[in-house]
C-alpha cells in the first residue's frame, strides 16, 4: 500500500469532497496583545466542494473554541504569489519561493488586527490539492442549481 502524504487526515470526511490540513501560523502582530514575541497558532485549513469558492481557516488559540475565517480561495491563491486583497483580509509573500518563503495574511476586524505568517510551501501544497480537486474557474460547476 502506498504511503500516504504527511498531510493527510484520517479524520477527513471524504478526500473527494473536502481538503483539510493542519498547519502551524505564527502570530506576528496582534493589537489586542502585550507580547512582542511570535506566538504559534495551530491552524485548521479546510477547502469544500460544497462551498468551491472558499478557504476556511480555524485559529486555535487561548479560547475555548477556535476563531473562525472564510474568504476567497482565489484571494489565497493570488496572495501566495502577490500581494492581494483591500479589505478585512489581505495576503502577500515574504522572501523567496521555497524553504524560507512565508505567506504572510492581515486579519482585521471591529475588535483588532492580527498578521499572521505561515511557511510558503506547505500553504502552496495544500492550495494545489484545492485546484486538483476543483480546479480554479470550474467552481460554477459544482456549485448546485438554485430553484
Amino acid at each position: 500500500m502506498p504511503a500516504r502524504p504527511p498531510d493527510f487526515l484520517e479524520d477527513a470526511p471524504d478526500a473527494r469532497t473536502v481538503v483539510e490540513r493542519e498547519l502551524e501560523f505564527v502570530l506576528v502582530l496582534a493589537a489586542q496583545s502585550a507580547a512582542r514575541t511570535p506566538v504559534a497558532v495551530p491552524t485548521r485549513l479546510t477547502y469544500r466542494v460544497s462551498d468551491p469558492y472558499a478557504v476556511h481557516f480555524a485559529f486555535h488559540i487561548d479560547t475555548p473554541d477556535p476563531i473562525g475565517w472564510r474568504f476567497g480561495r482565489d484571494l489565497l491563491i493570488d496572495g501566495v504569489y502577490r500581494p492581494s486583497g483591500d479589505g478585512d483580509v489581505r495576503i502577500w509573500p515574504v522572501g523567496v519561493h521555497g524553504e524560507d518563503g512565508t505567506v504572510c495574511i492581515s486579519l482585521s476586524t471591529p475588535d483588532g488586527n492580527a498578521v499572521l505568517r505561515a511557511p510558503a510551501v506547505a500553504l502552496t501544497a495544500w492550495l494545489e490539492r484545492t485546484m486538483r480537486l476543483v480546479p480554479p474557474g470550474r467552481e460554477r460547476l459544482v456549485v448546485p442549481a438554485t430553484p
